[in-house]
């Protein structure tokens, strides 16, 4: 998991009063402190080297979990039969050996200097040189193509969009996809003119750290990162100094094209003069490391096609060998193995209730979360659910079972009717739904379930609220042992907790997968209204007044 240690510092709002409402019954199972406790041991044992995504110390925490499924009388949910969703994984970075570098003209200009070249895992290690003519494009909108042959050849475009322009408009235009629009268009390359007035409003230097630093994405099918191809070959951000030798002999001079655009105009494209040779090597690693799925199908027809998510990451920091000191091993107990062992004792509860759920229920331990929530966007890309859907999905990411915890925070519950489904479910246990304690953090965009979030998913982000001690307890854990090698099970762990834990979150996916209707976004959601067009919307209920003192 990743939260900023803002935390730590600020004071937290506590809890809001619970729904008055009674949800339906169900067989209700018990739920075992002590299986928590064995799940949560295995899974942060030394054994599993920190259970780093690519390693085998994961490969054996997936196993673990893939045959607890089994054990419990799950489908496998993975490909070909299997309990596993292979996520191919390429860790990149460019070659210190063989620079970067982009020559127009025949003058050379270094990479991380004028030019900014990143790393890229589409052609392995070897080394990528491309020549070709340069067109300037204007913004890169759209319409800015209009009249220009850039088949084969580099466009030069400059940053954001036109003064004036709305950022409605601006989307419209093409502005967060001009590497696409350039693809579209048959370009080689992109490059992008970071003007003197950009350099007033960024840092070259930070651009660069980002920009030239190591990476890891997942690939999809086609090899491309993130499973899109823009159809280009390679961008490149490049400065004033390199913009002014791009325009040299050309109808206007960088500085001139500067000037127009100082003074709110949109300039036309047209051709360039010199021509561009643009030389990069990575260095690429691909390991596949898997999703682990366990399906327990729907008894219901008319709903089994509909699938409610719950997801927590398997992965976690691994060893790191430079670390002073004897342990140099992030055994990840709170940040993920007590969140999967939620997930495990939910399984085990729905698998012994003597009730199938209506709905059909993907358990999902997540790879990747820690690189950048990769096994998440792979399975939001790639679905196992064939003609199916993914309703819902609650994710469980570092609950802190320290302490009785007497309220939840389910980060986006007021985005959508799981709010509400939340709210109930705590009732039941006398446990309240606390409001997102720093909505200015937006918490919600930081874990496993904002992927699904982007693919259109109503999804809530489960953790123990910070009532009962809970607001000391999270924020000395994010002082002494977030992502620290002490993050392990000799921590003063209530497993009790964990047992409780997992019994709220077996009563909400319980309600998600019963229910009559599937979850909604709200009607006017700015997440709902971006990633779910079209999708059925709900009215949100009117605030409950505050609690009198």
């Amino acid at each position: 998991m990743r939260i900023p240690l803002i935390f730590i510092a600020l004071s937290l709002g506590l809890a809001a009063p619970a729904m008055a409402q009674t949800a339906p019954k169900a067989a209700e199972p018990t739920f075992s402190a002590a299986a928590v406790k064995a799940h949560v041991e295995f899974l942060a044992d030394d054994l599993l080297e920190g259970r780093n995504a690519g390693t085998r110390g994961y490969d054996i925490a997936a196993r673990y979990v893939a045959t607890r499924f089994e054990a419990l009388g799950l489908k496998p949910g993975g490909t070909n039969g299997s309990w596993y969703q292979q996520v191919p994984l390429a860790d990149y970075a460019l070659d210190a050996s063989a620079p970067a570098s982009i020559t127009v003209g025949g003058k050379k200009f270094a990479n991380g200097e004028d030019v900014l070249i990143a790393a890229s895992p589409r052609y392995g290690s070897t080394a990528q040189v491309l020549t070709g003519e340069v067109v300037f494009a204007g913004y890169g909108l759209h319409d800015d193509y209009a009249g220009l042959d850039v088949k084969g050849k580099f466009v030069a475009v400059l940053l954001g969009s036109p003064r004036g322009m709305s950022e409605a408009d601006a989307e419209a235009a093409g502005a967060e996809e001009k590497d696409a629009s350039a693809g579209k268009h048959g370009a080689l390359g992109i490059l992008y003119i970071v003007s003197p007035d950009n350099l007033k409003r960024m840092s070259w230097a930070s651009a660069r750290g980002y920009v030239l630093r190591s990476q890891m994405t997942w690939l999809g099918p086609n090899g491309a990162p993130g499973g899109d191809d823009p159809g280009i070959k390679i961008g490149s951000y490049i400065n004033p100094n390199v913009a002014a030798a791009l325009f040299a002999g050309s109808p206007k001079t960088a500085d001139q094209i500067f000037a127009s655009v100082a003074a709110g105009e949109r300039p036309k494209g047209f051709a360039l003069t010199p021509k561009v040779t643009t030389e990069r090597t990575s260095k690429v690693m691909i390991v596949n490391s898997p999703n682990v799925i366990g399906i327990l199908p729907g008894s219901d027809p008319r709903l089994a096609a509909e699938y409610v998510v719950l997801s927590a990451h398997l992965d976690h920091d691994g060893v790191d060998p430079d670390l002073k000191g004897d342990d140099k091993i992030y055994n990840g107990a709170m940040d993920n193995a007590a969140g999967v062992a939620t997930m495990l004792e939910v399984a085990r509860g729905f698998a012994e209730s003597g009730k199938r759920p209506k709905r059909s229920i993907l358990f999902v331990a997540l790879t990747a979360e820690e690189d950048g929530l990769l096994g998440s966007e792979y399975l939001a890309k790639y679905p196992v659910v064939g003609s199916g859907k993914v309703v819902a999905d609650v994710n469980l990411d570092m609950p802190i079972l320290l302490y009785d915890f007497t309220d939840v925070v389910a980060f986006g519950a007021e985005h959508s009717t799981l709010g509400p489904i939340v709210e109930r479910a705590g009732a039941r246990m006398g446990v309240t739904l606390s409001p997102d304690p720093m909505p200015e953090e937006n918490l919600f965009v930081r874990s496993d379930h904002y992927s699904f979030v982007k693919a259109g998913v109503p999804s809530v982000f489960l953790v123990t609220g910070w009532a009962n001690g809970g607001k000391e307890a999270f924020q000395k854990f994010l002082a002494t042992d977030y992502h620290k090698v002490s993050d392990q099970t000799n921590l003063p762990f209530n497993w009790e907790a964990g047992a409780k834990f997992a019994k709220i979150n077996y009563l909400i996916a319980r309600e998600i997968a019963d229910a009559a209707e599937a979850p909604r976004w709200y009607e006017g959601n700015k997440y709902g209204d971006q990633y779910a067009p079209g999708q059925p919307r709900a009215k949100k209920p009117a605030e409950k007044p505050a609690a009198k003192k």
